[in-house]
């Protein structure tokens, strides 16, 4: 049996992404890339801790959030969900700045703790851009964990109860277990929406991947080769990121 050919409409995609590939590989100056590759390196390198600790952070502390709205008491379920309303209200470039404008700038007036063995830490950009992207995944997330702690069946829970399980028993071995399978398919997205914040820290000098093109666009003076390179790594990580959760899916699923 002879196998499908392809569509004409996209053989002649594939004909026009070959010729621009082709173009920016040709006609485009790329000789920048050899004397700038270290400092590349250490900016994807950069990004990917920021992204994969503030996620980690992020996720942790979106467990008691979303476990607080869905059964906690009530004064302590109102704290939890103004949080994250507040989160999800306000830009993440104007709670970045807060942080690091509003609230950075009080540390110098306290008396004695320049001397202190904290001034390195507060004086550094990257505990703001930590926290500011580790409380916005927190608030997010929370409001998913909500839903996906509420979600899980009451019967699989109150079966444990009648077996005998104390309640931390419960929430370790079945309820968080259950709620985080439900949430894991959202996980894909939330993380590439983590992944395009991360620019944002540039704007308190922090150094990551886009720090370093902007420099390197100054500096040569050169404006679409480093833009184009720099959406070639964002799409790479993305679709590594995406691979992954596919395979954790497919695994899953067997």
């Amino acid at each position: 049996m002879a196998e499908p050919r392809l569509p004409p409409h996209r053989l002649v995609l594939i004909a026009i992404v070959v010729a621009i590939l082709v173009a920016i590989g040709t006609q485009m100056h790329w000789e920048w890339v050899a004397q700038y590759r270290g400092e590349i390196g250490k900016g994807i390198l950069l990004t990917l801790m920021l992204l994969v600790s503030t996620s980690v952070a992020g996720f942790l502390l979106a467990i008691p959030l979303g476990l607080a709205q869905a059964r906690g008491p009530r004064p302590l379920a109102w704290l939890a969900r103004g949080f994250c309303n507040l989160i999800r209200g306000t830009p993440l470039l104007l709670q970045l700045w807060i942080l690091y404008y509003g609230l950075g700038s009080l540390f110098p007036y306290i008396p004695g703790l320049r001397g202190s063995w904290l001034w390195p830490v507060l004086a550094d950009p990257w505990i703001y851009a930590f926290c500011a992207l580790t409380l916005s995944f927190a608030g997010y997330e929370g409001e998913i964990m909500r839903g996906a702690f509420a979600g899980v069946p009451r019967g699989e829970l109150e079966a444990a109860r009648s077996l005998g399980m104390s309640p931390f028993s419960i929430l370790r071995r079945i309820w968080l277990p259950r709620a985080v399978q439900r949430v894991l398919p959202t996980l894909n997205g939330e993380l590439i929406i983590q992944l395009k914040a991360t620019p944002l820290v540039a704007t308190i000098s922090a150094i990551d991947t886009y720090a370093v093109f902007g420099r390197i666009r100054q500096e040569t003076y050169i404006v679409y080769e480093p833009l184009l390179l720099m959406a070639l790594i964002y799409l790479v990580i993305a679709g590594l990121i995406t691979l992954g959760f596919r395979t954790l899916d497919k695994r899953h699923a067997s």
